[in-house]
């Protein structure tokens, strides 16, 4: 394994990542939505990817399946995205608003160090794929189709959290009201537990490379983003600000990550 190969398709990573988001930190300020963030964050994996598979050095079918598997998750996570913020570019996300009235004038400043932030997180977080595409082992081990089977699982499962609740929110009748439907009756952010689930699939598809186990640094970290940092908090007090009463009882009842039986 070629280590100042893989540095170099880092940081060439890096370097991409990091002008997409100064580019898009350019236009949160003209349309005053830093929301877009969330899009482009999502869309930066993509551009990892095709760096990546271009350059890496490792066995090409090794690299098809898992920059496949990749690219098919974080596109359809992006889509997903852009078609939420966009129906409402002149509104700007209540999290983000939050944020936007707590840094008051040095809002701008902090959304710029913010975005580039994203772009670190990006390269780090594509660590188990800088890994697996430089193996050079033509043979697909038993690890990496167990991985592939709980990406599948994990893809799947995100898409019809994203699909149940977006019907769920396309209902005028439900407006004020939480969505208890699907796996939503089962955890308050069953979407949240698929993502860390594909990102577990990766590091399970990873160790089956040599120094796979660093891959374990993936799922740690964005299992940590979700849970304490920018996913279940920022969404729950949106959520309670929102919807106090109807919410309140939802956080009493169900799970707030891993799918569960309700209580009581």
């Amino acid at each position: 394994m070629d280590y100042k190969h893989l540095l170099f398709i880092a940081l060439l990573s890096l370097l991409a990542c990091c002008t997409i988001m100064f580019l898009v930190w350019l236009w949160a300020k003209k349309i005053k939505n830093a929301g877009v963030v969330d899009v482009f964050w999502a869309l930066n994996f993509p551009v990892i990817t095709t760096i990546t598979f271009f350059l890496a050095e490792g066995s090409e079918s090794r690299k098809l399946l898992i920059c496949g598997m990749f690219l098919i998750a974080e596109l359809r996570l992006g889509i997903h995205l852009w078609k939420r913020v966009i129906g409402h570019l002149n509104e700007e996300e209540g999290r983000y608003e939050q944020l936007r009235k707590e840094w008051g004038d040095k809002a701008d400043r902090n959304f710029f160090f913010f975005f580039q932030f994203q772009a670190i997180s990006n390269v780090i977080l594509a660590l188990p794929f800088f890994i697996i595409t430089a193996n050079p082992s033509t043979e697909i081990s038993i690890l990496e189709y167990i991985g592939l089977g709980i990406w599948i699982i994990a893809f799947i499962g995100e898409m019809i959290a994203d699909n149940q609740l977006a019907a769920f929110k396309k209902d005028v009748k439900n407006k004020g009201k939480v969505c208890e439907t699907g796996f939503w009756y089962y955890s308050r952010h069953p979407n949240y537990f698929f993502e860390w689930l594909a990102w577990m699939a990766y590091f399970i598809f990873a160790l089956a490379s040599p120094l796979g186990i660093l891959a374990i640094i993936s799922p740690a970290i964005i299992l940590y983003l979700l849970l304490k940092v920018t996913g279940v908090p920022n969404n729950e007090e949106q959520n309670l600000r929102s919807k106090p009463v109807a919410y309140k009882k939802y956080q009493q009842t169900t799970s707030a990550f891993f799918p569960w039986w309700k209580k009581g």
